[in-house]
C-alpha cells in the first residue's frame, strides 16, 4: 500500500535530500583527490599521515554516493528494507565524518612540522635535485608570493656569493633577478613560505571542518526522515 498525505510528502523530501546527498558524495571525492593530489604532488610530502585526511574524504564521498543512490531508490519504491538499510549505513557515512574531523583536529600539529620538515628538505636539495622538485619549489614560491621556508635568507647556500636566490622568488620573475639580490625587498619576496603554507591550510581545514559539521547535521535529518518514512510504509497508513 503506497503511503499517502504527510508521509507522502515525507517521501519526496527523502528522495530529494538523497538526491543532494549523491551530488556532496560527488564532490566529496572530487574534494579529496584534489587534495591527496596537492599535497602529494604540488609540494611532494610522503608522511603516510597527510594521506588519511584526504583518503579518509574519499571514502567518505563513496559511502554518501552510494547510500544516497540506495536512499533514492528506497524512498521511491518505498521499500522498508531499502529505507532502514539506507539509514544504518547513512549512520555509518555520520560516524565517518566526525572521524574525519576528529583527525583534522589530531593531526593539526603535525602537518605544521610536515611542513617544515619538507620545506626545508626540498630548499636543500634544490639545486641537486631533480627537474620536477624545482619546479615545485618555483611554482608554490610564485603562486604564493614567498621566498625560503622562513625568509629569503635561507637561499643563502644557493649561490656561490651567499645573496642569490632562485628567479621564483622576484616580484616580477625575469631571468638572473634573483641574482645577489636576495634581501633586496623592491626586487625579492623577503617572506618566508612556511607560515603562508600553514595559514592556507589552516583556513582550507576550518572551512572543510564547518562543511562537515553541515553535512552531518542534514544528514542526521535525514535519518529522521528515513525512520519517519519506515514507519509510514510498514503502517501503510496516512500519517499526518
Amino acid at each position: 500500500m503506497a503511503v499517502e498525505g504527510g508521509m507522502k510528502f515525507v517521501k519526496y523530501v527523502l528522495f530529494f535530500f538523497n538526491f543532494i546527498s549523491l551530488l556532496c558524495g560527488l564532490a566529496l571525492i572530487v574534494v579529496g583527490i584534489v587534495v591527496q593530489v596537492s599535497v602529494h604532488k604540488s609540494f611532494q610530502i610522503v608522511d603516510a599521515s597527510a594521506s588519511a585526511g584526504p583518503i579518509l574524504l574519499i571514502v567518505v564521498g563513496l559511502l554518501t554516493f552510494f547510500v544516497a543512490f540506495f536512499g533514492c531508490c528506497g524512498a521511491w519504491k518505498e521499500n522498508h528494507c531499502m529505507v532502514a538499510t539506507f539509514s544504518f549505513f547513512l549512520s555509518l557515512v555520520v560516524i565517518a565524518e566526525i572521524a574525519a574531523v576528529v583527525l583534522g583536529y589530531v593531526y593539526r600539529d603535525k602537518v605544521k612540522t610536515m611542513i617544515e620538515k619538507n620545506l626545508s628538505e626540498m630548499i636543500t636539495n634544490y639545486k641537486s635535485g631533480s627537474q620536477e622538485l624545482k619546479e615545485t619549489v618555483d611554482k608554490f614560491q610564485t603562486t604564493l608570493k614567498c621566498c625560503g621556508d622562513q625568509n629569503s635568507t635561507d637561499w643563502k647556500n644557493y649561490g656561490d656569493d651567499g645573496k642569490t636566490v632562485p628567479d621564483s622568488c622576484c616580484i616580477e620573475v625575469k631571468l638572473g633577478c634573483g641574482n645577489g639580490t636576495m634581501t633586496n625587498s623592491t626586487i625579492v619576496y623577503q617572506q618566508g613560505c612556511r607560515d603562508i603554507m600553514v595559514k592556507m591550510l589552516k583556513k582550507d581545514a576550518q572551512w572543510l571542518i564547518i562543511a562537515a559539521i553541515i553535512v552531518a547535521v542534514l544528514q542526521l535529518l535525514g535519518i529522521v526522515f528515513a525512520c519517519l518514512l519506515m514507519r509510514g510504509i510498514r503502517g501503510g497508513y496516512e500519517v499526518m
